[in-house]
């Protein structure tokens, strides 16, 4: 049977299993968690589909799921970032026990479309967050100095961080500094805007007790890094050509003292050589 068929006949003859696994599954607490490796799979649901040179590589969502659950299969892996399908289907596969889980929030900014940068909360939220009993919710903040959908966006994910905190949940706010280049957006990933946007985001919200940071990695990271005091995964970006590189990259950024893990997703789950488990032990190795 294939994983879309069990999948499926649960969500037509007994949709309510879903609320139970997800009461049922075992999370630790994020303060007992000293290194994290967390795999990300929430940009099918902003319909960027593209992995590499393939741009409908994430199209089969019996493939996606396939490839989720081998990364989350392997020792040291210990968190999971995606949206309400994603998370409920990995749920049911049983694939997220002892897992931490975080919701992804924003999705509405659909890469290409006109509107990108008006990025609405269409998928979880607090309330929805607290109730499926994940650690916490992901927001992408995109600045773009030259598009006033900017502010309704900031001002979205300030009432985000704001309704995470009091309920004392985690709020992993991944912020960039972004501009129109014809009809697509690009994230500027030079050392002076990357710390723009941490500065930016860091002060969003009533508190920031319970905020952590997604970001890049980039040249100079010690730099990069000195911006802020807060907790912050380093995210895997574009597929490299250059995987080796990229590794290298990413112990650099671990060694910063307020460098808590990684959160991959393309990355590792759609590796050059298309071994999911070696890139993600290899992965892990970092840590």
């Amino acid at each position: 049977m294939s994983l879309i068929e069990k999948i499926s006949n649960i969500r037509a003859t007994d949709p309510g299993q879903i609320a139970q696994r997800l009461a049922a599954r075992a999370q630790p607490a994020l303060t007992e968690l000293d290194r994290l490796m967390v795999i990300a799979c929430d940009h099918p649901a902003r319909g960027a589909l593209g992995a590499g040179p393939n741009r409908m590589a994430m199209a089969s969502r019996e493939d996606v799921l396939q490839r989720c659950v081998a990364a989350l299969s392997r020792p040291g892996v210990n968190g999971f970032l995606g949206t309400a399908d994603m998370i409920e289907d990995l749920t049911l596969l049983g694939a997220l026990d002892g897992k931490a889980v975080w919701g992804s929030m924003n999705r509405a900014g659909l890469q290409g479309a006109s509107f990108e940068m008006d990025d609405r909360f269409t998928c979880y939220d607090a309330a929805g967050i607290q109730e499926q009993g994940l650690i916490g919710g992901k927001m992408l903040l995109r600045f773009n100095f030259s598009d006033a959908a900017t502010a309704a966006t900031m001002e979205a994910c300030a009432h985000a961080i704001n309704d995470l905190s009091a309920r004392g949940l985690n709020a992993m706010v991944e912020p960039f500094v972004s501009a129109w280049k014809g009809d697509r957006i690009v994230n500027d990933l030079s050392v002076d805007s990357v710390i723009r946007s941490i500065a930016i985001a860091s002060g969003l919200g009533r508190t920031s007790a319970h905020t952590w940071l997604k970001l890049p990695c980039i040249p100079d990271m010690e730099r990069v890094m000195e911006a802020t005091t807060m907790p912050s995964l380093i995210l895997g970006g574009e597929v490299s050509d250059d995987p080796e590189a990229t590794y290298a990259h990413w112990a650099q950024a671990l060694a910063q003292p307020n460098v808590r893990g990684l959160v991959i997703g393309r990355s590792l789950l759609y590796p050059p050589n298309d071994d999911v488990e070696a890139a993600v032990d290899q992965a892990v190795e970092l840590l």
